[in-house]
């Protein structure tokens, strides 16, 4: 098989120093997301299944821990693309919403999955980078954001605001609440540059340290276990061909902590969620037995403009943004561009 081989990468990328238009424009949608929302209450909504493939699968993360930490009317599943389609879950009907994330809108499996879904009598929304590709088309609404690059991810805020939407429409969030919630998002994405720039020289040294690490294992719990998954499988196994596994931080110690030694590679995602004592126990057993730990923590981070309050809630967004960052500064130490592929956009699976 021929592989072209994109050109080494020699320079980092430089940090953005303006809020990304993609993030400003997901919170824009807010009033079409709260509307579509409500429809779906309106019409009986009981259960929700989130639906991606690899990355489009991790951006979940964040909705589905918020659903199943608050809603108290509506069962949340998440689901690969393939596995609801084949699974055929017995409770996705006409009081089901499907929703849908793809960076590109293009990927088969999400588009069958929106069909899937509609034929069964669901409800359908996705969230895709630009409008008019194959993914938003197959859906009931879309709602895309229009760009590449920037700090924080827009899909993120498109689908908190939709969960939000649906706590308060169903009862289980109060307004003052919901209005704290939205303001938070609102300064997302002021902070997450601030957020960048603070942890640039810890991703520097985690991307140098370990560049040549045989394997690198890659954890975190709650919402940050979609954080470390996409650290280790979309960046480090896809776009840089290193070996990676992630973990729950509560599973790595349930089997993966057996092969830590002093010089086994792991990088630990900490944020500031309920599941904060789960990470805070994995992180004490690797700072014991391995020298090559290094921890990403929320608390390092100022986050200027989100209250103390609501720290837990905006360290998710955080963290995936400095991971995303983190990638970039292993592209520049391994001068492997994040976009060489040998098999993706390249051959037929």
């Amino acid at each position: 098989m021929n592989v072209d081989v994109l050109p080494a990468v020699t320079e980092l990328k430089p940090l953005p120093t303006q809020p990304r238009a993609g993030m400003l424009r997901a919170l824009e949608q807010r009033a079409e997301i709260e509307a579509f929302a409500a429809n779906a209450l309106e019409r009986g909504l009981r259960n929700v299944f989130l639906i991606g493939s690899g990355g489009g699968l991790l951006t979940h993360e964040g909705l589905h821990y918020l659903l199943e930490r608050r809603s108290t009317r509506l069962a949340t599943f998440a689901l690969s693309a393939n596995e609801f389609i084949y699974r055929d879950p017995a409770g996705l009907g006409e009081s089901s919403l499907t929703v849908l994330a793809s960076n590109t809108g293009t990927t088969p499996e999400v588009v069958e999955a929106a069909r899937f879904a509609r034929d069964k009598g669901a409800r359908t929304a996705a969230v895709v980078r630009h409008a008019g590709t194959p993914v938003a088309e197959a859906a009931d609404a879309a709602w895309s954001y229009e760009d590449e690059t920037g700090a924080g991810d827009p899909k993120g805020v498109q689908l908190a605001l939709l969960g939000l939407a649906l706590l308060r429409a169903s009862g289980d969030m109060a307004d003052a609440e919901y209005d704290a919630h939205v303001a938070t998002l609102s300064v997302l994405p002021t902070a997450l540059l601030e957020a960048l720039r603070e942890a640039e020289a810890l991703n520097a040294t985690i991307a140098h340290e370990l560049r040549d690490a045989p394997i690198i294992y890659v954890i975190g719990a709650g919402p940050n276990h979609g954080t470390a998954y996409c650290l280790s499988m979309c960046f480090l196994q896809e776009m840089q061909w290193k070996d990676a596994a992630s973990f729950d931080s509560a599973e790595f110690l349930h089997g993966a902590m057996e092969v830590v030694t002093d010089d086994t590679a792991v990088i630990q995602f900490l944020g500031e969620e309920a599941t904060r004592p789960i990470d805070v126990r994995a992180k004490a057993f690797l700072e014991r037995y391995t020298k090559r730990a290094f921890f990403v923590d929320s608390r390092d981070l100022s986050l200027p403009g989100v209250d103390p309050a609501m720290r837990p809630f905006a360290s998710h967004f955080a963290l995936d943004a400095v991971m995303s960052r983190l990638a970039e500064h292993f592209e520049a130490a391994t001068g492997h561009d994040l976009k060489n592929r040998r098999y993706m956009f390249k051959v037929p699976y």
